[in-house]
């Protein structure tokens, strides 16, 4: 029998700076937990209490990166992902923001944030892939990432932006 899906969603933030850089934001979630360490957009599994899944996103979205609503701007909702171990249908928001100064995030949950330009992902120089077996995997599985210093950004995350990349590219939404 298999386990049902949590419902789930994400803000994936992107904005302008100074200099016109498109720029994505990003979190690196504490080492403990499903998820632990992996980049990630903020957002997390729906409550009862949440309207819809966009007002999921909004709320993780405050709770995590101290971002309130009224600095968010929804562009799109974005084709769901999942996660192939822990069990989550992603649905992601595309939103032009407007950072603060400085990011007050949940130090419990949130080890930083980080703010990706969006040329960066495109340099090939930065993407790879490797062989990775991972716990509960029955063979190891060739996987793609882009390096972000010393880290990876792959699985949902990646996934979602694989395919965003493009059109963010392309120029397809003002931001």
């Amino acid at each position: 029998m298999t386990t049902p899906l949590r419902e789930s969603a994400v803000l994936v933030p992107v904005f302008r700076t100074a200099a016109g850089e498109a720029t994505l934001v990003l979190i690196r979630r504490s080492d403990y937990g499903v998820h632990g360490g992996q980049l990630a957009f903020p957002g997390g599994k729906r409550e009862p209490t949440d309207a819809s899944l966009l007002a999921t996103a909004l709320r993780e979205t405050e709770e995590e990166i101290g971002l309130p609503a009224a600095f968010i701007d929804v562009l799109a909702a974005l084709p769901p992902s999942q996660t192939r171990t822990s069990g989550f249908h992603i649905t992601p928001f595309l939103a032009r923001i407007t950072p603060p100064p400085t990011w007050q995030f949940q130090q419990t949950e949130i080890a930083e944030v980080l703010e990706i330009p969006v040329r960066y992902l495109a340099d090939p120089a930065n993407a790879g892939q490797e062989l990775w077996q991972l716990p509960g995997w029955p063979a190891p599985e060739l996987i793609p990432f882009w390096r972000v210093g010393a880290f990876y950004l792959w699985g949902a995350t990646y996934r979602i932006l694989r395919s965003l990349l493009p059109r963010l590219l392309a120029g397809e939404w003002e931001f």
